[in-house]
């Protein structure tokens, strides 16, 4: 990674109380549209369906992929159709974003989180 690079992740870098507040819980079930496996924070896309059908896209920070592989996950956990239950916490402005804690399976199964707080496999 060259120094200019190195900038621009430090600068999109943040903590997690700077964006997300752990006092607004969040859980969802959808549909996963993508995952992005990228640094520092990886993130799971769903469309969420409401009681009268309509569709709304919310985007979940997690950790890491390093810290995602040391808890279990690879590229290939989720995939797009998946249907998963992702705990987390809110964004402070009140956009569709949040910082997932756990995500599971629709049947149960979970896979191991790492979100901003670190590891969250508890």
């Amino acid at each position: 990674m060259n120094l200019a690079s190195l900038i621009f992740v430090v600068l999109l870098h943040h903590s997690f109380a700077a964006e997300f507040d752990s006092s607004k819980p969040v859980e969802l079930k959808g549909t996963v549209t993508r995952l992005d496996w990228v640094n520092p924070h990886a993130w799971i896309y769903l469309d969420v369906k409401d009681d009268k059908g309509n569709v709304t896209s919310w985007g979940f920070e997690l950790g890491s992929p390093n810290l995602l592989m040391r808890n279990g996950w690879s590229r290939d956990s989720l995939k797009a159709g998946d249907v998963v239950i992702v705990n987390g916490s809110r964004a402070k402005d009140g956009s569709n974003i949040a910082s997932a804690r756990t995500v599971r399976f629709a049947d149960g199964r979970r896979i191991f989180n790492a979100g901003s707080l670190g590891d969250q496999s508890q």
